[in-house]
């Protein structure tokens, strides 16, 4: 949804009014599209130092009366987070509950005991435990180094229960405003207001953190990795472009209304699209579902989709210390299986993509070096192959309950010899076997590796922070770390061409599926299925609707020989307007 707001009467409105300090437009990378247009709203999410130092050391009698007081706050804050993740939906729900892991982790609280019992007070050994972790986290790199994020929330959160303030957090804005932080955690983000939460603007986070991913799903405007954005005045009025990745100030305040106003028309039409996707010469594009469980499959079921592209079946287990049987699978399977069965569609099975940034107790290994570069997804299975049996197992008893038409992919597949083994074992159960292109080498592979599988789907998240070789959450990476880098877009090209050599289906479920610009030139690369969060189906179908396949073609060539992921934008932004 795209809105607007009058700023407040003493903001400044054009770059005439505004002084030399304020008179900007920021860069950043683009996340979300849209348009809005309002007063800038500062963030700040530190709990006061007054009530700190009220605290002081705490007044406690001993170590075991300090780590009860812990024990207390860290159960209070676990359970804050698992009662947002109920009653949250997709990516929000995974983060959440991974944030209640993180503060019940054994390993936080023995770092926090250990200082107190050397005579540390509590909030010291507290910040200090936690800084442990965000230090191995950041050093680790990948997807590992974006749960530091989620530590400095969890300390904020503990900080706060212990001196008695409320948990720190996004209050909802009286007026409508864009909300501009230096970075947002998962419980907040999760929780914005789309009706008075115009646009998000970060400093940190590239297009594929957490908060960029929980925003797409609330389809509000954002931009992140925006240097100088905390510098902004607050209550100044800014136009914040989604699609360009701009904050300005500069804008007249009824041009930008206006702008807004245009916008708005053309996503309320868009609203209106009903599916299936085609191009206007007729050509087919399958629209999927990303989905994490029942009741988000039963939603998903609601929008104009032709399926399930990704189902992420880690998302169930995220807080089970234990395996669940292979019959419980089945039921937890055949939740999600069967809205789409009963609607004549098929869902894609991913099995556990566990580790990294997801780790499961009962998969996971532990104490990784660089966990995204280790032992995840399919890897688990070379050394419990027991674990994919009975997850393929509870799939097929699934599959067969309900009547669905069942694909199942790997994730993190890297040689040809992975892929077959894994297919074998798929199609023994009567499935359909997959793998996810993530891993740089099955791009390469491509050709070798459809002789072995039915389809491939592109995970562009984990593919594009591979080939650039940098963290998704550095903000000074966030360039690297964009989905239209015309690197990852010739791995993704190439791809596609081995699918229609073959004549086998290759889908992209990344983020980026869910840019209706880039789905123009993903199609034109011979992509033949989108899979994203169900908001984002709409503007996706409607723009391909509005676009012939030599439009997209031209938008292919476009991107593949931008040199940079902005000329690519821009490029394929005339193309669809002209």
């Amino acid at each position: 949804m795209v809105t607007t707001a009058a700023p407040p009467d003493n903001s400044a409105t054009n770059s005439a009014d505004n002084s030399a300090d304020n008179s900007i437009v920021l860069r950043g990378t683009p996340v979300v599209p849209g348009l809005a247009y309002g007063p800038a709203l500062l963030v700040s999410q530190d709990v006061s130092a007054e009530a700190v130092a009220a605290f002081g050391d705490g007044g406690f009698g001993d170590a075991a009366a300090a780590m009860a007081a812990y024990d207390a706050a860290a159960e209070a804050v676990a359970e804050g987070f698992s009662a947002k993740a109920s009653r949250a939906q997709g990516a929000a729900t995974e983060v959440l509950t991974a944030s209640a892991g993180l503060t019940r982790d054994k390993g936080l609280r023995q770092a926090v005991s250990s200082r107190v019992d050397g005579g540390t007070t509590l909030l010291d050994a507290v910040h200090q435990g936690v800084g442990q972790f965000v230090d191995v986290f950041t050093g680790m790199g990948g997807l590992m180094a974006e749960r530091a994020t989620d530590l400095l929330d969890i300390e904020r959160r503990l900080l706060a229960r212990l001196v008695g303030e409320p948990e720190p957090g996004v209050a909802r804005p009286e007026t409508p405003s864009v909300l501009v932080a230096a970075d947002l955690a998962p419980a907040d983000t999760a929780g914005l207001d789309p009706e008075v939460v115009l646009a998000l603007v970060t400093e940190k986070g590239g297009a594929t953190s957490h908060t960029a991913i929980i925003a797409r799903q609330l389809g509000i405007p954002c931009v992140v990795g925006v240097h100088g954005c905390l510098d902004l005045a607050p209550g100044a009025a800014v136009l914040v472009d989604g699609a360009a990745g701009s904050v300005d100030t500069t804008v007249d305040a009824d041009v930008a209304r206006a702008q807004v106003r245009a916008d708005r028309a053309a996503r309320a039409l868009a609203d209106t699209w009903t599916g299936p996707a085609a191009t206007t010469d007729g050509v087919r594009v399958k629209l999927l579902a990303n989905v994490a469980d029942g009741e988000s499959s039963r939603q998903a079921v609601t929008a104009p989709v032709e399926g399930v592209g990704l189902f992420r079946t880690e998302l169930c287990f995220l807080d089970r210390r234990d395996e669940p049987s292979v019959d419980e699978q089945a039921k937890i399977y055949g939740e999600v299986l069967a809205p789409f069965g009963e609607a004549g569609h098929y869902v894609i099975v991913r099995t556990l993509d566990a580790g990294s940034d997801k780790p499961i107790a009962f998969a996971t290994m532990e104490d990784e070096e660089n966990p995204a570069l280790g032992v995840r997804g399919l890897r688990l299975a070379l050394g419990n192959p027991g674990l994919l049996d009975r997850q393929l197992d509870g799939v097929a008893a699934a599959a067969t309950e309900t009547g669905t038409e069942t694909w199942v992919m790997a994730p993190m597949v890297a040689t040809v010899a992975e892929a077959s083994d894994f297919a074998d074992r798929v199609r023994s159960r009567g499935l359909k076997p997959g793998v996810m292109i993530e891993v740089p080498s099955a791009a390469l592979l491509a050709d070798r590796i459809l002789e072995v599988v039915d389809f491939l789907s592109i995970g562009t998240n984990d593919l594009t922070q591979y080939v650039m070789a940098a963290d998704r959450l550095a903000a000074d990476l966030a360039h690297l770390t964009d989905p239209w880098q015309p690197a990852v877009l010739q791995m993704v090209a190439r791809t596609a061409e081995a699918g229609e050599r073959a004549g086998k289906p290759v889908g992209v479920c990344g983020e980026a599926a869910a840019d209706p610009l880039l789905a123009v030139a993903l199609v034109g690369m011979g992509i033949t299925s989108l899979s994203m969060a169900a908001a984002a189906v709409r503007p996706v179908g409607a723009q391909l609707s509005a676009v012939s396949m030599e439009t997209c073609r031209r938008a292919a060539v476009a991107v593949l020989d931008a040199a940079d992921p902005m000329a690519g934008r821009d490029a394929v932004r005339r193309l669809v307007a002209g």
